[in-house]
């Protein structure tokens, strides 16, 4: 039987060279949140993000070193398991360093995206959708326990919209939603830069020389882009 785990990070930041700072996760019958020392220091761009500070972490073992590792890892790593995340790929990549690998997971930013094929929706980070949506629940944002409730409504959403729109059942709808998740996204739209609000199609037509500069400076980024790298490459045929 499939068990879904809702699951958020709180890091130092948000690049491949970053670290878990706090876990939170939740399942059917249990909840779980807990704080580590990180192995750098917790920069305070970091802490005015989620208010974790270095002090608060100073008497806490490092993840590894916790006896909350095995057992976290057993949860997630279970062959019967499905991990959620919004932006699963950087929770995924900050618990791979953790020696955490779970076998299927659902990106919760991933499947929203790919339910809005005329990029209707401005935005798609977690809080904006909890808005956007009306997601009514009492939760802090940028709290790991927080999110993970935030995370577990729009996963409802998104779940029952993909079962009204295809005419599928719960376990066919969580299966499409594992297989969207299962690869980047493809963009649309830009959301940023000179050219915010242009289709990619249209910019590919009179601007190919920023699109190549843009995926210039996404395969040299630290952060996780493999969404746009993805899309860039599949528009200018790489």
């Amino acid at each position: 039987m499939v068990k879904l785990i809702f699951f958020d990070t709180e890091t130092t930041g948000n690049t491949e060279k970053d670290f878990l700072v706090q876990i939170a996760y939740k399942t059917d019958n249990e909840s779980f949140a807990e704080l580590y020392q990180p192995p750098i220091k917790i920069p305070p761009e970091a802490s005015a993000v989620h208010h974790i500070t270095n002090k608060m972490v100073a008497d806490k073992p490092t993840f590894k070193e916790s006896t909350d590792q095995p057992i976290i890892k057993k949860l997630f790593e279970d062959k019967n398991s499905i991990v959620v995340a919004h932006n699963a790929p950087f929770d995924l990549m900050i618990i791979a360093k953790e020696g955490i690998v779970p076998k299927k997971f659902i990106c919760t930013l991933r499947v929203a995206r790919e339910l809005d094929p005329e990029s209707k929706i401005e935005r798609y980070n977690l809080q904006y959708l909890r808005y956007l949506l009306d997601i009514e629940i009492e939760a802090m944002a940028h709290d790991a326990l927080g999110d993970v409730l935030v995370l577990e409504k729009l996963f409802e959403r998104l779940k029952n919209k993909i079962m009204s729109e295809e005419n599928v059942n719960e376990e066919r709808a969580i299966a499409k939603m594992v297989e969207i998740s299962s690869h980047p996204s493809l963009f649309r739209t830009m959301n940023f830069g000179k050219h915010n609000g242009k289709k990619i199609e249209e910019v590919l037509a009179c601007d190919r020389g920023y699109l190549e500069w843009l995926l210039a400076q996404k395969l040299e980024s630290d952060q996780i882009e493999d969404d746009w790298i993805y899309t860039l490459q599949h528009h200018l045929k790489k």
